[in-house]
């Protein structure tokens, strides 16, 4: 196998294997019943602060609509999100963030803060922020 080869075999092993730890290790701490696609959709929705669209929600996390109409019908059933008609095309819904939805989030990022709090103090800060913008590059390579 060339150089090449094996930088490329190394670099998709080791950001593979880091999605499977990291999506472990998470899942383990959030609040019972929650899953990561759960948090995922509930801290994008505090953080936008308005209405989106199942497909607006479904393309910024790049899964099919089926995929997030799933996430949405559990995290509605929990009182986490309101679902609405759109006034404007009633083919189309609108979701947002309840109240119920924000404290399940405030609660879940309480609960994943201490592993990332623990990754800062054991590697580093500047270390971690010097691969952020690696990591942001080559997702933007993928996209």
């Amino acid at each position: 196998m060339d150089n090449e080869n094996s930088l490329a075999v190394s670099l998709f092993g080791e950001i593979l294997a880091l999605d499977q730890l990291v999506r472990a290790r998470l899942a383990k701490v959030l609040p019972k019943g929650m899953e990561l696609s759960h948090f995922s959709v509930l801290n994008q929705l505090s953080h936008t602060k308005i209405e989106r669209t199942p497909a607006q929600i479904a393309k910024s996390f790049r899964v099919t609509r089926g995929a997030i109409t799933n996430t949405l019908s559990k995290l509605e059933l929990s009182g986490y999100i309101h679902v609405r008609p759109d006034w404007d095309d009633a083919r189309r819904k609108m979701v947002s963030i309840s109240p119920a939805g924000i404290v399940a989030r405030n609660n879940a990022l309480a609960a994943v803060t201490p592993i990332i709090n623990e990754l800062i103090s054991e590697m580093g800060e500047e270390r971690l922020k010097a691969i952020v913008p690696i990591l942001r590059d080559l997702r933007q390579k993928f996209e």
